[in-house]
């Protein structure tokens, strides 16, 4: 646990300085659910949308990777345990700045 805990935090703080325009987080967004690149259900794609521009939290209103990878662990929250550690799990490399912007 303690070996890995570098290399997160180290992508976090890379998720927090990465700005997205709107069109490029529309577009992760899309890859997403309409192009199926992430096992999520798609009736979750209006959820992550919402809570990317319009966050329920202030610590998440900047317009960047960190914030839109809240918007999508926010709307998984929804699903049985499960599926939502699946999804969840697979995150991480979908969201990967350097295949998304």
């Amino acid at each position: 646990m303690q070996r890995n805990f570098e290399p997160m935090r180290q992508q976090v703080q890379a998720w927090k300085q990465t700005q997205l325009t709107d069109g490029e987080a529309k577009l992760v967004i899309y890859r997403a659910f309409v192009e199926d690149e992430l096992d999520a259900p798609k009736h979750l794609a209006k959820d992550v949308h919402r809570l990317y521009f319009d966050p329920q939290h202030e610590e998440f209103a900047p317009r960047t990777l960190w914030s839109l990878s809240n918007a999508f662990t926010s709307a998984f929250k929804v699903l049985d345990p499960i599926p939502q550690f699946k999804v969840t799990a697979s995150l991480g490399a979908f969201l990967n700045p350097s295949r998304n912007t």
